[in-house]
Formats: C-alpha cells, structure tokens, sequence
C-alpha cells in the first residue's frame, strides 16, 4: 500500500477540525474538497450558499473556474458517505463540552 499524501492545510483553526475527518475519505481530492468546502461555508462572504461564492469565485462569470468545478465534483459525484461525515460532525460536538448538551441548555444551529 502506498503512503498517503498530505493534504494542503485549510486556513487556521479549521485545519484541527477537518484532520478529525480525514480517515473518511478515500483520497487526496477528497480531503481537499472537504476542506475547500468548509472553507467555503464558514468563510465571512455576501453569497456563502451559493457554489460559486464557496469555492470564492465570482457569481456566474466564475462557474467554469477550476475551483468551482472541483468543488461541485466532489459535492456532487465523488464516492464519500455523508451519513458518516454527519454523525462524526455529531461526535464532535457532542464530545467537546462547549458545545454538548448539558443541564443549563443546548447549543442549537440553525442553517
């Protein structure tokens, strides 16, 4: 069996948080998508649902850039199991007591 290959890292702390996934995934594209896509989601932009503004492309004029495409391939056609990637996003936060449901209340995200 073949080493596998690192994955860039995505910005800042989120780099922690996507490592947690990365045995989920099958190959280097795909722990690129994940994190390009995480990127995506949480970076502080006007269109963030949309494909083209997650993959920081510009709306219509941008949807045949690379990013974008690599992006749509891996939401869309690449072979990873989202039922797994839900329940460990649901371990994680149930294991860190910052966000797990305690006595006082529970932390609720609404997308």
């Amino acid at each position: 069996m073949t080493a596998r290959r690192p994955c860039p890292p995505a910005p800042g702390p989120l780099e922690q948080y996507a490592v947690g996934f990365d045995d989920l995934f099958d190959s280097l594209a795909q722990r690129r998508g994940f994190r390009q896509y995480l990127t995506g989601l949480l970076a502080p932009r006007e269109r963030n649902k949309t494909l083209t503004c997650l993959a920081g492309a510009e709306p219509v004029a941008g949807a045949q850039h690379p990013a974008v495409q690599r992006l749509q391939f891996f939401l869309s056609e690449s072979p990873w199991e989202h039922e797994r990637i839900n329940a460990r996003r649901l371990e994680r936060l149930l294991d860190d007591p910052r966000t797990a449901a305690h006595a006082g209340g529970v932390l609720v995200i609404d997308d």
